[in-house]
């Protein structure tokens, strides 16, 4: 339950943005854009984390 409460919270932010915004931006706008509606909406997180990374072995 608790993800499915989280997730929910999620893509009603991400909803949002696409409803405020509309189509035809560069992704770093809708990142930006996200990035404040997540605020606004007190959901933690975190921009860009590096992750590990094996490629071709």
């Amino acid at each position: 339950m608790e993800y499915e409460e989280l997730t929910h919270k999620i893509i009603g932010a991400s909803m949002e943005v696409h409803r405020y915004m509309g189509n035809g931006f560069q992704e770093v706008v809708y990142q930006r854009a996200l990035a404040i509606e997540m605020q606004l909406r007190n959901i933690s997180f975190a921009r860009e984390q590096e992750i590990p990374l094996v490629y071709k072995g």
